[in-house]
């Protein structure tokens, strides 16, 4: 079985991999193949992701193909500005392409999924306090955002907060490097239980793979 998974940017394939590095080991083991891919940018991903997945899972029948997008910033490819309605209109533009095509293989629409980050990768190192205050040089951090960090919103992104806690100690953050770094640190159950809304169905989704294959 192959899991095909399409994120943003290096950032979040790196920060995926790193983070969940031990679970993707077990699947590993267990003849599941979880590959990231980076589409450089959402725009791309948005439009492209769906005719990819098609191709993908039409060659491949034990495949599954993942759409995994941030959802800042909102109304990118289509309009959108909140999770159901950003899988909706993927999913809508994943059937279109069916129909194009003059396929209606309802089979390969359960093999295509869509989960996002709320709304942006760095909700996760927000959740992950100890290994960014470390990150940072500190013994705690002064928590200013909003808890749990997926009720964050587009106005004030969890990017934003970040770049800003590392410009106050002096520093610049740089995701494809302190993002893997710091969630590399951490333990993916901990960051899922902190990030309920989006992060955790998609990790339940590759556990529950897992269990599959027992």
């Amino acid at each position: 079985m192959r899991i095909i998974i399409y994120v943003e940017g290096p950032s979040d394939k790196l920060a995926m991999e790193e983070l969940l590095s031990s679970l993707l080991n077990k699947l590993q083991q267990r003849g599941i193949a979880v590959e990231f891919f980076s589409t450089e940018g959402k725009k791309r991903l948005m439009t492209q992701t769906p005719i990819k997945a098609i191709n993908i899972l039409r060659n491949d029948p034990k495949a599954v193909v993942i759409a995994l997008p941030d959802l800042y910033p909102p109304n990118i490819g289509f309009k959108h500005t909140t999770f159901k309605e950003l899988t909706e209109v993927l999913q809508c533009q994943f059937k279109r392409e069916l129909e194009r095509k003059g396929l209606g293989d309802t089979e390969l629409s359960k093999r295509f999924l869509v989960f996002c980050f709320k709304h942006d990768l760095e909700s996760l190192v927000l959740a992950a306090e100890k290994e960014l205050a470390s990150r940072l040089g500190l013994s705690a951090l002064n928590c200013t955002w909003t808890k749990p960090v997926e009720d964050q919103n587009h106005g004030q992104p969890p990017k934003r907060i970040v770049e800003d806690l590392f410009y106050q100690n002096q520093e610049w953050y740089k995701d494809t490097v302190d993002a893997p770094l710091i969630l590399g640190a951490t333990r993916y159950h901990e960051i899922a239980m902190a990030c309920p809304q989006c992060f955790k169905p998609f990790v339940d989704y590759l556990e529950s793979s897992l269990q599959e294959y027992l």
